[in-house]
């Protein structure tokens, strides 16, 4: 109870909280697909999501709360009164409330993803909580069918993941009402979230982008991503209010393009957090082998799957608490490098007598694989949505993303900075390589950076595996939310779906392995993510979003800036993937 209590410090802001907000905005949260029985019958246009009515009833302008006080005022008087209104044969009637059209603006049929399409999902979007009088007898008969399975699956428990989405229904000012979602999380908590997607291993490799471009050009670089990633951040959360209900990014894309970008979209995203995944499985072994040589980096990197799968088990509650380590062993990171610099008096590797750097790239052939290096830190755009939507005060998300980006680019500028100023041209892919592999530093601070280093795919990697899982899950009928349409899953045993959902973690597992195996590098695969997966997810997209939901709206300047930064964007996204391909004697990286 003591525990409890000190975990409760702080009211709104306490740990216990802040660790729940990190639940919310890692868990990828969406809304759970419709019951059919809930819905009109196919054609019902004006019970279908988006449907407009012309003139609303003077009912329908009504609160919410009127209605339902007036529908049992008039229900209590029918069963009170001993003469009641009753119709010509006899029997007392009750006018039932009018059906509520709602709008929530175009594409608001989007309103759940299309891999939760299922049996129980309405092919014509109906509302939550409205029965249509019009239901007849086989469609209850097959209501208590798709119930039956639905218990048989263990649809109906609730789901421990993650936390139930609360939605809010709102009347506008012409009578209409929308369903939002129901933010719970602070401005300090959304930034501490923000902070946490946005600092990870990306900032390691960042003395070797700068000692790749220069300081003339990558210091400017470093700015033009952050002020970039910034503006589309801002993008998304204004796609956001369009559409009340949506918490994906692939959501939008959606919206915007159609199913099949949400196709595309769903790929990008896995292969982010794949590559993510596979380059902290890299970073563990290349620095633990730095440490203890007596072993080889294959072995490493089967010691950290061995230590990943059981964690890909653990609840996200308890790995939401955790993942606070991570930004603060990549913190201490920074601070460890700076002391390290500080302590040493001698070059290689001392901030008292800096080695030699260029102003611009020594070899030019090494500048376009900066691109991908500076941009690779900046990946945090498909949790944004979640982030946003979580918020109590989503008016406050713009004095968020100044106050997170800020704060990242400072990290960020520094480690390259300080990384470069130590060794020069000989940094290596990840700094603390360096460090590990220099003589003269304490061994106490070496050991705590490998320590810090390990900790960080430890606490990273089952958060990045657990969207890929979860989709695998939905998209098998593995959910406990979402049934499959295959019969051959319906009537399985929990047991049995149990053993598939581990099999699942235990493929995914062994797939990042075996790419870490056949990894070169660490910067190769940090190059690769930034410039394929971080140039496209972080402002092509983004930006691609903004001017087809907007079309209309958008004046000509932005739509220049906007088509000029994707034009700039996919050029150097390009550039950079094919110079990552290219052997290194062509780079003149060796």
């Amino acid at each position: 109870m003591r525990i409890n209590s000190l975990a409760q410090v702080g009211g709104v802001n306490s740990l216990e909280n802040f660790a729940r907000s990190w639940q919310r905005a890692a868990g990828f949260n969406e809304l759970p697909p419709r019951p059919a029985i809930l819905v009109g019958a196919a054609g019902d246009d004006e019970e279908r999501i988006g449907a407009r009515r012309s003139e609303p009833s003077p009912t329908e302008r009504r609160s919410l709360l009127r209605q339902q006080l007036e529908r049992q005022g008039s229900a209590s008087q029918a069963v009170l009164s001993e003469t009641p209104t009753s119709s010509t044969s006899g029997t007392p009637t009750i006018k039932p409330a009018p059906a509520r059209s709602f709008d929530s603006g175009p594409g608001d049929v989007l309103d759940r993803a299309p891999y939760l399409a299922s049996p129980y999902a309405s092919s014509n979007g109906g509302l939550y909580g409205s029965l249509s009088s019009r239901v007849n007898e086989s469609s209850l008969q097959h209501a208590g069918k798709l119930f039956e399975e639905q218990q048989r699956a263990g649809a109906g428990e609730p789901d421990k993941e993650n936390e139930p989405l609360l939605i809010r229904q709102v009347e506008q000012e012409d009578g209409t009402i929308i369903e939002e979602v129901v933010g719970r999380s602070t401005l300090p908590q959304t930034v501490l979230n923000s902070v946490n997607v946005l600092v990870g291993v990306g900032i390691l490799s960042l003395p070797l982008a700068l000692s790749y471009s220069g300081w003339v050009v990558g210091v400017p670089f470093l700015l033009s991503a952050a002020l970039a990633t910034r503006y589309t951040a801002g993008l998304l959360a204004k796609c956001l209010n369009r559409f009340p209900k949506m918490t994906h990014f692939s959501e939008l894309g959606h919206a915007a393009f159609g199913v099949n970008m949400w196709v595309v979209m769903e790929a990008l995203i896995t292969l982010e957090l794949g590559a993510a995944n596979v380059a902290l499985v890299v970073l563990f072994a290349d620095s633990l082998n730095a440490l203890i040589p007596s072993w080889g980096i294959v072995e490493w990197k089967i010691v950290c799957g061995v230590i990943i799968l059981p964690l890909n088990f653990v609840p996200l509650q308890y790995l939401s608490i955790t993942s606070v380590l991570g930004v603060l062993c990549s913190l201490g990171i920074l601070v460890l490098v700076f002391t390290d610099g500080v302590t040493k008096r001698h070059s290689p590797g001392s901030l008292l007598k800096p080695a030699p750097t260029y102003p611009f790239p020594h070899h030019w052939s090494t500048l376009p694989l900066s691109f991908g290096l500076f941009m690779a830190p900046w990946g945090g755009h498909t949790v944004f949505p979640s982030i946003y939507r979580d918020m109590r005060h989503p008016r406050k998300f713009r004095k968020g993303l100044n106050i997170t980006f800020g704060f990242t680019y400072l990290i960020d500028a520094s480690m390259a900075a300080v990384g470069l100023l130590m060794f020069g041209n000989s940094v290596r892919d990840e700094i603390t390589s360096n460090i590990l592999l220099t003589a003269g530093y304490p061994r106490a601070i070496s050991v705590a950076i490998v320590v810090f280093i390990a900790i960080i795919p430890v606490t990273k990697i089952p958060l990045n595996t657990r969207p890929i899982v979860s989709s695998a899950d939905k998209l098998l009928g593995l959910d406990a939310r979402h049934v499959a349409s295959s019969s051959g899953l319906a009537g399985m045993s929990g047991y049995g779906r149990g053993l598939l959902r581990g099999l699942i973690r235990l493929t995914i597992t062994i797939v990042i392995l075996i790419m870490a195996v056949f990894v070169p590098s660490f910067d190769t695969v940090m190059s690769l993510m930034g410039s394929v997966l971080c140039f496209s997810i972080c402002i092509i997209l983004p930006l691609a979003f903004y001017l087809k939901i907007f079309r209309d709206e958008i004046g000509w300047k932005e739509k220049v800036l906007d088509w000029f930064m994707i034009v700039v964007a996919t050029v150097l996204g390009i550039v950079g993937t094919v110079w990552v391909c290219l052997p290194a004697r062509m780079t003149g990286t060796r």
